[in-house]
């Protein structure tokens, strides 16, 4: 099963691509898609384009979107919100089942810890994910996304096989 990190926004959106193989994880591919400066409808469009051609370069059988954290500036927070529903879009439209994970649940489920600082979600993604090169800081957390995805298809396959 190949699994679909995206980490929304609205100037760099990270994806990564995991292949996950009963409890094994394997790097596939990650990058960012960059959208720009200029108006907001041409930049989510470059948004959806990038990840249609990701979804049809990679053909990922799920896809998992980190959740939108809420912020001080209420403009930012509502453009986020418009490039994360770019990235829960096309996925579905693709026929992808989507995962949705708070920050601090990608966290804990990478790390261990629900507060884990970037560097250490980088170092346990590296671990998980021997050999793996980052684009750039957000595909890193795109990565981290999908193991969390994949981690939490593998716990729900587990409770499924036992028995009652």
């Amino acid at each position: 099963m190949k699994v679909l990190g995206i980490d929304p926004g609205l100037q760099n959106t990270g994806w990564g691509v995991i292949e996950v193989d009963g409890v094994r994880l394997r790097h596939i591919a990650n990058g960012v898609i960059r959208s720009g400066q200029g108006a907001l409808p041409a930049r989510l469009l470059v948004l959806f384009q990038g990840l249609s051609q990701i979804i049809a370069d990679h053909a990922p059988d799920a896809a998992a979107v980190e959740q939108t954290f809420v912020n001080k500036d209420a403009s930012g927070t509502l453009k986020l919100g418009q490039a994360r529903g770019i990235a829960l879009l096309v996925p579905a439209q693709a026929g992808l089942s989507v995962g949705e994970y708070a920050p601090n649940a990608v966290k804990k489920s990478v790390v261990g810890v629900g507060h884990a600082a970037k560097e250490q979600v980088q170092h346990m993604v590296r671990v998980q994910l021997p050999g793996v090169e980052f684009a750039c800081a957000d595909a890193a957390d795109a990565l981290a996304i999908a193991i969390c995805h994949a981690h939490h298809l593998q716990s729900r396959a587990v409770r499924i096989k036992v028995p009652a």
